[in-house]
């Protein structure tokens, strides 16, 4: 692992250098909400990803998840902590926590019974630091569905949060909300399936899995990004797309080769973490990531 994050290190030297030249992109601040997993684990089962049968471990988990910390921190990003409810082993996805922009906060109202609790603590975090949080009335699973590209938001249903969300953002935002309806249930939220590779927007601004869309979103998904990267199976094996990007740096899984080669020949850089033990729950590098947009 050293050496990779070497090889990575001395390829970023190598970009600086010629940066004149090639006309690098050009990394944006990011600002994200974590929550360590101190209390993960794998008790129940809300998607295909996770079997209570297969032993968990936390400390492995915590490893883990400190070094997508720490790759934050060396990348320059400023990071929020949200503390960990025990009881709550998924609340580690930040991600689903709410969608925050403009200084608002959308709450989460989750499908599955066993995440619920994790909305009203989200909000309350919001709440505490001066966001103006709106209270969900349908059931929406915040930024694991919501993404935002340019100043559209691009919004996932079919397994979590429903249709009626869109229209909830579209009204609390006044942007226009695009629905992408996801059709693979390994694929179940849409930062799995889809990820936002430069938040400016553009016809390559994302990646993403075709086969984990409906013929219409597909359809939609080519108009609007006609030049996008389209995942490998193998990659969205191991959640590749469950990424984050701040427009130059992409943090993904290690495992998610193909990704890595094609994220370098658009001339990001790449940096991949292994989050394997987070991943029994269904969960990558973006769904330990909530954005916010202060």
């Amino acid at each position: 692992m050293m050496g990779h994050m070497t090889v990575v290190e001395d390829r970023e030297t190598l970009l600086d250098v010629e940066s004149d030249v090639l006309g690098e992109r050009v990394a944006s601040p990011k600002t994200v909400l974590m929550c360590r997993p101190e209390h993960f684990t794998v008790r129940y089962r809300i998607n295909p990803w996770m079997e209570p049968a297969n032993p968990t471990d936390t400390e492995v988990a915590l490893r883990q998840w400190q070094t997508l910390y720490d790759t934050y921190r060396r990348l320059g990003y400023h990071i929020e902590l949200i503390e960990p409810i025990p009881g709550l082993p998924d609340m580690v996805y930040a991600a689903n926590g709410g969608f925050v922009l403009d200084g608002v906060a959308y709450g989460a109202r989750f499908h599955y019974a066993e995440r619920g609790p994790e909305g009203p603590a989200y909000a309350m975090w919001f709440a505490e630091r001066g966001l103006e949080v709106v209270d969900p009335v349908s059931v929406n699973e915040g930024e694991g569905d919501f993404l935002k590209v340019g100043e559209t938001i691009f919004a996932g249903t079919g397994f979590r949060s429903d249709a009626a969300s869109h229209a909830e953002l579209s009204r609390i935002y006044d942007r226009e909300v695009v629905t992408l309806r996801l059709v693979d249930p390994s694929f179940y939220h849409l930062d799995t399936a889809f990820a936002v590779l430069d938040d400016a927007g553009g016809p390559a601004s994302v990646a993403y899995l075709p086969r984990a869309f409906d013929g219409a979103s597909r359809t939609l998904l080519e108009k609007r990004f006609p030049d996008a990267i389209h995942a490998t199976d193998a990659d969205a094996a191991v959640l590749g797309l469950n990424s984050f990007s701040d427009g130059r740096n992409v943090v993904i899984a290690a495992r998610a080769e193909t990704f890595a080669r094609d994220l370098e020949a658009r001339g990001y850089v790449p940096h991949g973490v292994d989050l394997s033990e987070l991943l029994l729950g269904g969960g990558g590098v973006k769904c330990c990531t909530l954005e916010l947009r202060w």
